[in-house]
């Protein structure tokens, strides 16, 4: 489940946000959804009005990913990956039986979202203001999956940790967990 999907989808022509978002946020919304730059400027650097904002968001995002739960879970499935911006920072992490913290230096993480339109570094800073520090997440995870090597790195380790967990009960790899550089608790 891929949260961020989610909200562009709820947000997106004819999603099940746009009518309160625009609502709450007059001229913010138009026939191919919603507009992100004026949206930006509404609730940029507002703490309320992000709040605001969330209250109409939040509760749709848990909607549907209650309900990719249910059809995973009757399906039988050995685990389901879920994709949550601020998994720690919004109390997320009390839900699922184990992490994975996907991570790059710090260096190559601003290059990565400085380079996406309308992307600024005042923006930058202030998102990575409201998340946990990048070595704190890492120390809370049961795995690392390591980014700032190239993709084809990356992949591979994703792949053999997917590899590790679909096999029927197992909780822990250790050959998955040494692949990290920071030591993590069993599950």
């Amino acid at each position: 489940f891929d949260a961020d999907a989610e909200v562009h989808r709820l947000q997106g022509p004819g999603g099940r946000a746009l009518e309160a978002i625009e609502a709450a946020f007059p001229g913010v919304t138009h026939a191919a959804g919603l507009d992100r730059a004026a949206l930006g400027k509404a609730v940029f650097g507002k703490p309320d009005a992000l709040k605001a904002l969330e209250r109409i968001v939040h509760p749709l995002v848990a909607e549907a990913q209650a309900g990719f739960l249910r059809r995973h879970r009757q399906a039988r499935r050995p685990f389901v990956i879920l994709d949550v911006p601020l998994l720690f920072e919004r109390g997320g992490w009390k839900r699922v039986d184990g992490i994975v913290v996907v991570s790059a230096p710090l260096h190559v993480q601003r290059a990565r979202v400085l380079a996406r339109p309308g992307m600024t570094a005042e923006k930058l800073d202030a998102i990575l203001a409201a998340q946990m520090a990048d070595a704190e997440k890492r120390r809370r995870a049961d795995f690392v999956v390591e980014t700032g090597m190239g993709r084809r790195r990356g992949l591979m380790t994703v792949r053999r940790l997917t590899t590790c967990l679909s096999r029927a009960s197992v909780r822990y790899c250790r050959q998955c967990v040494k692949s990290s550089s920071t030591p993590k608790r069993r599950a």
